[in-house]
């Protein structure tokens, strides 16, 4: 089972998992019978040689916090993810820059928030379905321009905080998306007849209500990670809890 163990003194980080005893292999020049020379490691030893004699904590890592700046499958990103030892709360910044590399932690002292950077629509997929819907005959380029503007229009009214978030994820994580609204949905109707007129209207009309739900108008927000670091705060000396203690104490046998 994975544990997450900080260096009270030095705020280092270290993610203890099954792995961490897991040889290494190197490559053997020479007419050697074995291709590779394994090399034993331990890497929590490693950890408690360097932090020797420095208090250890254990850190809870808090449900449902993790995000990060690329897909989650994505080998060599940054993501974060929020930790507790029960008196304060800390953001771990977890990276890789290359897949060859092993993972690194960062403890920040802080939290972070998500930041709405922008809402928009999805312009190219609205032009893109209305081509492959209107085809006898195909939807006059000025009208399509003119319904992604009469969309655009609803982004200057809408209120993120009372849109429907539809649950399925999005492969990039900082990226989410809404439902409209109904008012807005009403606003689009009404003002459609401005460009739209008799089987024109009702073809546009299906197509709004076809795709409201998960289609194409649903309204695309893209949020950027805000970290804010707190100053470091004056705690008591870190006691190690016994049970902590006991299974370091064993584990360096």
């Amino acid at each position: 089972m994975n544990q997450l163990i900080r260096c009270a003194t030095c705020n280092k980080i270290f993610m203890k998992t099954s792995f961490d005893q897991w040889p290494e292999y190197d490559s053997v020049a020479g007419g050697s019978p074995e291709p590779y020379l394994e090399i034993a490691k331990n890497d929590f030893q490693d950890f408690l040689k360097n932090h020797r004699n420095h208090p250890m904590e254990n850190l809870q890592i808090i449900e449902d916090s993790f995000v990060s700046e690329k897909p989650y499958s994505e080998p060599t990103k940054t993501s974060y993810f929020k930790a507790t030892n029960g008196k304060e709360r800390f953001v771990i910044r977890k990276s890789r820059e290359r897949i060859e590399e092993p993972l690194t932690y960062e403890l920040i002292r802080g939290d972070y928030s998500l930041k709405l950077l922008r809402l928009e629509i999805q312009a190219e997929e609205i032009m893109k379905q209305l081509e492959r819907e209107w085809k006898n005959p195909p939807l006059p380029q000025s009208k399509g321009e003119a319904f992604l503007n009469l969309c655009r229009k609803i982004l200057k009214t809408v209120d993120i905080d009372h849109l429907e978030r539809i649950p399925e994820d999005s492969p990039l994580p900082l990226e989410t998306y809404y439902k409209m609204d109904e008012v807005s949905l009403a606003y689009l109707l009404r003002n459609c007849r401005n460009i739209f007129e008799g089987r024109e209207y009702k073809e546009i009309e299906a197509f709004i209500h076809r795709h409201k739900e998960d289609g194409a108008l649903l309204l695309k927000a893209t949020y950027g990670i805000l970290i804010a670091e707190s100053e470091k705060s004056q705690l008591e000396p870190l006691h190690v809890p016994h049970a902590l203690k006991e299974k370091m104490m064993i584990e360096k046998k």
